[in-house]
């Protein structure tokens, strides 16, 4: 397409113009030297509806709010100090869910030849950490800090949470 329109070119996916841009170059200098214009995303009802109305940091228009919200994360969660404070956490979780691992390992579970689904282990290690720095709950595993029917529901939000959000929405 490149070819027949040029390096940049728009074409309508849906209700929407989309930029294309054919050259790393001219990419490079839209999101360096003109950020500014190209940082807002689209709204979506997705995003209005389970962003409180694009409050959320990660749904919110480029604007004064959003560039205070991203210091704020920066400073109080993303910082080295931060990071470097809730490492006893992440190491702490990763020794548990090794400890679970090895567990199973020895009842003799794995001379069965069971397939271990590492994606899902993985996801509920990361789950884990995050919400015990976030939250300071626990929701999988041995040692959960809730019940099996709290966990459930909050699966339930998590995917259909993340299932809206990923799909397009018609407003």
């Amino acid at each position: 397409m490149a070819d027949k329109y040029g390096p940049i070119f728009s074409i309508k996916l849906g209700s929407h113009r989309v930029l294309v841009l054919s050259y790393w170059e001219i990419a490079k200098e839209c999101f360096t030297v003109h950020e500014k214009v190209f940082s807002t995303r689209p709204s979506t009802l997705a995003s209005r509806l389970l962003g409180y109305n694009n409050a959320m940091f990660g749904f919110g228009p480029y604007g004064p709010y959003w560039r205070e919200m991203r210091k704020i994360v920066t400073i109080e969660l993303l910082s080295n100090h931060r990071l470097d404070m809730l490492k006893h956490v992440r190491t702490w979780r990763l020794r548990l869910h090794l400890e679970n691992y090895s567990t199973w390992v020895r009842k003799g579970c794995a001379e069965t030849g069971v397939l271990v689904d590492m994606k899902q282990w993985f996801g509920d290690l990361m789950l884990n950490v995050t919400l015990r720095m976030v939250a300071g709950k626990r929701f999988y595993g041995a040692g959960a800090d809730c019940e099996e029917g709290e966990v459930q529901s909050f699966e339930k939000v998590m995917r259909d949470f993340s299932y809206l959000l990923r799909g397009i929405c018609v407003d």
